[in-house]
Parts: C-alpha cells; sequence; structure tokens
C-alpha cells in the first residue's frame, strides 16, 4: 500500500459549503428526530477533521457515527469491518434508507467485483467496505482512481490489540493509515476495551491525538443471570421455554458442543440451527441468513459467530461455557437487545469452566505478560459471577464506572444472594489442599474433607490424616461452591501440567492465620434454580400495548416478513420492531404522521409507507 495523490487538500475536502447539516441528514435519511448520548459530539469533532477513538457499548449507535459523516462529506469513507457478513449486513440496511454504499470481500464474482470497482471510481459511492486483509494489500489505494477519501472508518478495532478478545493480526497494518493518508480524518470505533485494549489501540493505530469518547457502558434492558451448572441441558430448555418465539443466541465453546445442542434442541421442539468455523461454507452461510430473515430462530454457536451482528432483535443470549474474559462476556451478551427493548443474558458454569479456561491460558503461545493480562481478564470474569452482590455493578465497574449498589435487573438483585462466614470453611479446604501435598483436584480433596473412604484415599493414606472427615456439615455441593469461590478469589490456583492439582497461592497464609475474614456465597441448589428461572422477560413497550394494538402490530409484523422475502432483506431492515410498536400504538394515517415515527426516513416512506398505511386504517 502506498501514499496516494488523489487527496484533496485538507482545507478543501473540509470545506463549510460541502458539508450537509448533519441533523437533516439525520432526519431526512435514517429518519430519527434527534442524535442519542454522545453522537452529535463525535459527529461534529469528525467533520471538523479530526480523528477520535469512539467507546459506545452495543446499541448506542457507533455505526452512525461513521456513516452520518459518510454522508455530509464529499468523497467517499472508507470503512474497514473484520466480518464479511457484517459488511453485507450493513451495506443491506444503508441502500435500504437510499444510500450509495457497497463493499468488495474476496468471495465475490469478478463480475460483482467489477461492478462495484467501477460505481467507485465513477464517484457514486458514499461509503465503501473493506476487510483489513484487502487494506493492507499493496494496490489498495489503486482501487480509488481520483476519488478522495473523505474518512476512513475502523470498526471493531479492538481487533487490533493482542489484549483484545477477538485479535486479527491484519489490524496491526493499520496503523499506516495515518501516513498513507495524512490529513484524513480516522475513526476507530468498539463496544468494548478496558484500559489496557484502549491504551493498546492507540499505540497499535497511531491515535495519539485523536479524542476518545466514552459512553456508559451500562445496557439496562438487559436482565444478567449466571447460574452454578446443575444439569446444563435442562437449565438452558427452562431458559429457552421463557423466549418462546423469539430470536437468541446460544454460545458453546466447542464445535463439537455446538451440533450436539444444536442437534437436541431440535428434537425438544426449538427451533435451532448450529454455526461455527469448521463447518460447510455453503451450510454456514445458509444458517446466518436463515438467522437473520427469521424471527424465532435460535442460533447455537461458537464465538466465530457474532462480532458486530447487525440484528437488532435478539431478545437472548445464552452462555453454555465460560468466556475467556469479562469483555469478551459483556461483547457476546451485547448482542441482545440492540433495540433497546428487553432481553436476557444467561450463564451456566462450574469449576470445570475455570480449569479448562486457565488451561487454555496456560498451555497458549503468548508472552508472560500477555498470559498474566489473560488471567487478570479471566479473574474478573470470575468475580462478576461469583459476587453475591449487583452483577452490573460488578460489570460496570470493570470497565472504570460507579453505578448504584443495586440495579434491580439482574438475577442477585431479584432474589439476593445469602452470605456467610466463611473462614473456617476455608481453612479446612486449604488444610485439605496442604496436607494432600497439593497433587490432587478438588473431587479427591472434596472426597477428604467429607470422611468418603474410597479407593484413592484409602491408597494415598488420605482416611488417615486429621483433615479426613472435617468437612461433613457441607455438602458436595456446598463444598464445590467454597473451592469454586477460593479459585476466583485467588486463594488457590490450578496446576494444568500436574493433571489438574490444586495449589495454594501465597495469599492463603492470611487465610490461614485468620487475618483474612472470607464471606462466601451461600450457593444451595434450591437458591441458584431461583435465581436461574426468575420472572420471564417481556418487551415493556407490548406489554403497555391493548390486545387491539397487539393485534395490529401482529399484522405489520407480517407484513414486514411479507415484503423481507420479496425483497431478500431481513425482516429488521424494513423496519425494526420499535417502529411497528410505534406504528401499532400511535397509528400514524398521514404520510406527515408516518414520517414523525422513529426510523421512518424519507427513502423507506416512499417504499414502503403506503402499505403499512393501509393495514393501520384497516384496523
Amino acid at each position: 500500500m502506498h501514499a496516494s495523490s488523489q487527496q484533496s487538500p485538507v482545507n478543501a475536502l473540509f470545506d463549510r459549503k460541502l458539508i450537509e447539516a448533519p441533523l437533516d441528514a439525520l432526519r431526512r435519511i435514517w429518519g430519527y428526530p434527534d442524535f442519542r448520548g454522545k453522537q452529535a459530539d463525535v459527529i461534529r469533532h469528525i467533520l471538523a477533521g479530526n480523528d477520535a477513538l469512539v467507546l459506545f457499548p452495543t446499541g448506542k449507535g457507533k455505526s452512525l457515527c461513521f456513516q452520518l459523516p459518510g454522508m455530509c462529506l464529499p468523497g467517499v469513507t472508507v470503512v474497514v469491518s473484520p466480518l464479511v457478513a457484517l459488511m453485507r449486513d450493513q451495506v443491506e440496511e444503508l441502500k435500504a434508507l437510499g444510500v450509495e454504499a457497497e463493499c468488495l470481500w474476496s468471495q465475490q464474482s469478478e463480475e460483482e467485483s467489477r461492478a462495484v470497482r467501477s460505481k467507485l471510481r465513477a464517484g457514486k459511492l458514499k461509503l465503501i467496505y473493506v476487510t483489513p486483509e484487502r487494506v493492507v494489500l499493496p494496490g489498495f489505494a489503486d482501487l480509488f482512481g481520483n476519488v478522495p477519501i473523505s474518512l476512513i472508518a475502523i470498526d471493531e478495532c479492538h481487533c487490533v490489540s493482542s489484549w483484545g478478545h477477538n485479535f486479527r493480526k491484519d489490524y496491526l497494518g493499520l496503523g499506516k493509515l495515518k501516513e498513507l493518508y495524512p490529513g484524513v480524518p480516522r475513526i476507530a470505533l468498539t463496544a468494548t476495551a478496558d484500559p489496557h485494549t484502549r491504551a493498546d489501540i492507540i499505540r497499535q493505530l497511531q491515535l495519539d491525538d485523536a479524542a476518545v469518547f466514552i459512553d456508559s457502558f451500562d445496557r439496562p434492558n438487559i436482565t444478567y443471570r449466571i447460574a452454578e451448572r446443575d444439569n446444563a441441558r435442562s437449565q438452558l430448555l427452562r431458559f429457552l421455554q421463557g423466549h418462546h418465539g423469539s430470536s437468541g443466541i446460544v454460545y458453546c465453546l466447542s464445535r463439537r458442543k455446538v451440533e450436539e445442542t444444536a442437534e437436541w434442541l431440535s428434537k425438544q421442539g426449538i427451533k435451532a440451527r448450529a454455526y461455527h468455523a469448521g463447518m460447510d461454507p455453503g451450510v454456514k452461510a445458509d444458517n446466518q441468513d436463515a438467522f437473520r430473515m427469521e424471527e424465532d430462530l435460535c442460533l447455537v454457536a461458537t464465538v466465530a459467530f457474532g462480532m458486530g451482528i447487525n440484528k437488532p432483535n435478539v431478545r437472548y443470549v445464552a452462555h453454555l461455557d465460560l468466556p475467556s474474559s469479562l469483555e469478551g462476556y459483556y461483547q457476546e451478551t451485547g448482542r441482545a437487545g440492540r433495540d433497546g427493548l428487553p432481553s436476557e443474558a444467561f450463564m451456566v458454569y462450574g469449576m470445570q469452566d475455570i480449569v479448562q479456561r486457565q488451561r487454555m491460558i496456560d498451555e497458549g503461545d503468548a508472552t508472560d505478560e500477555i498470559k498474566r493480562i489473560e488471567r487478570a481478564k479471566l479473574s474478573a470474569l470470575l468475580g462478576v459471577c461469583e459476587t453475591a452482590g449487583c452483577r452490573r455493578k460488578a460489570i460496570l465497574a470493570h470497565f472504570g464506572e460507579t453505578a448504584p449498589t443495586r440495579c434491580g435487573n439482574c438475577d442477585t438483585c431479584n432474589n439476593p444472594v445469602e452470605t456467610w462466614d466463611g473462614s473456617d470453611a476455608s481453612i479446612k479446604a486449604l488444610a485439605a489442599v496442604y496436607r494432600t501435598s497439593e497433587r490432587f483436584g478438588a473431587a479427591h480433596v472434596i472426597d477428604v474433607l467429607l470422611g468418603k473412604v474410597t479407593e484413592r484415599t484409602q491408597k494415598f493414606g488420605h482416611d488417615e490424616l486429621a483433615v479426613f472427615g472435617v468437612g461433613k456439615e457441607l455438602t458436595v455441593h456446598a463444598w464445590q461452591s467454597v473451592f469454586r469461590q477460593l479459585l476466583a478469589l485467588g486463594f488457590i490456583r490450578v496446576a494444568h501440567d500436574e493433571y489438574g492439582a490444586l495449589k495454594l497461592e501465597p495469599s492463603a497464609h492470611g487465610v490461614f492465620k485468620k487475618e483474612v475474614s472470607v464471606v462466601l456465597r451461600r450457593d444451595t441448589i434450591d437458591a441458584v434454580r431461583k435465581r436461574e428461572r426468575g420472572k420471564p422477560v417481556a418487551s415493556a413497550a407490548r406489554t403497555r400495548m391493548s390486545i387491539e394494538d397487539e393485534k395490529l402490530f401482529q399484522a405489520l409484523r407480517a407484513e414486514r416478513l411479507a415484503i423481507s422475502k420479496e425483497m431478500g432483506v431481513a425482516p429488521y431492515v424494513v423496519f425494526p420492531d420499535t417502529t411497528l410498536i410505534a406504528f401499532a400504538t400511535i397509528r400514524p394515517r398521514t404520510e406527515k404522521e408516518m414520517l414523525a415515527i422513529s426510523g421512518v426516513g424519507a427513502t423507506k416512506y416512499a417504499r414502503y409507507g403506503e402499505k403499512f398505511t393501509d393495514i393501520i386504517a384497516a384496523a
């Protein structure tokens, strides 16, 4: 890639006479009455020719921060995006708004690629989406001919950081864009980046002079539930029964588990499909398209699916395995409820998840420093899992944000966790680890504490230890909870090179000496199941609708589906649920009334307006 001589002078590029009023564009094209949160600040900053790093949670309108300036500025906006599915999704939505946008990707036919290049060089495109792999190719600048680049957007920019949760090495080459296109503003965007990752993004992309815009990471419409694994499939099924007819994602760690879970759910009468990187490309594409097009599909997937998902009405995200970090958990759960309507995040996990994740870190080929960071990230996630307080407060604290003590929309707030002084139990547990020479896993150590005479306790003489049988006051389940919490609190660790043996950490000495009080959650089976069930999550907007409004909403939904099938686009590209709810409750009948609804721009009204007003008038 080389510097292009075709760029317009900065002063000419940002001549105010060439800039369409942003608010007018927002209302005319997108149909939104006003900007949300810090969108206006970011857009003004970019239109003034400055660089920016934007950290907005999913659903807060990151894409608009580069799409709208792209419409206001002369020339073309280059959007670097990591996934072809995401690019195609955003381009599809922009075209539905009447915006000239295209994407270039390696699997396009030569005819499709030639048509996109022709439109680009003729100056007929406002936004062009490309992958980072294409940007770093030597001939990238030759794509544009004499068309000036007015803005460069780097979406999902956490991929540039080895400390992020979706590292992509080709993102490292994007730092050259500053030198190759001097004077062209750059905007980097992500939904998830802790202080380590933010600093790395700025360094790698050479954004030293960029303003950093951070909006609240709170997603108040998402209900968080985390339960200790009992019977994962039964727990998942109970959860999904509360989301009948809704779209959602179930994440699993392995490809095999993805396929087995999808097959099992189908046998339980739940419409489910699988998605992972190792699938046949055609089947994988079909399953992804089904998820986009259908409104009641459960997609079971590895984390290969989901980065930058555009589907706004994902009503739930469930994890059957522990993610690698709190950033990963936040990013993945954030794929629910992008439309702002009530949604739910559910996860089950156990001691084995922690052991497995720690083993993956220890056996990885990363540097010692990166492994240290990864362990800290995993510990932060475990802290959220094991907290007796508000989960939302714990999540936000990790991102440096202060939250109220109780959010009222997580399992530990709605069904408060009982705590107990676990100091004595912790001393017994740590002593059992020590007396068994720190050579055994939790299952064997618990057998020792409970005084179980087994082949192994007899073989190693552990039935003769002073700690044998000192823990009979607790159940197996309770001791599993104790060891899991001691691991999360950093008093013990797992030695993977010694078959998962538990080892004491230096901090354990404070517990032995009673210098440290250990307060633990009381995780009884009944308490876990009570928190796990909770209350079904329903759309607050729809629960306020009358029976007549709900009937109209369903009629409008059916019309949307028919249009989407006819046009070959996802239903939400026509109108999102929030707009249909407004149609059903406000019942606009004229063009003026319809255009006053959020999400109805001029192009969409011209294409679909009369079809929906006819249904409303007939109701």
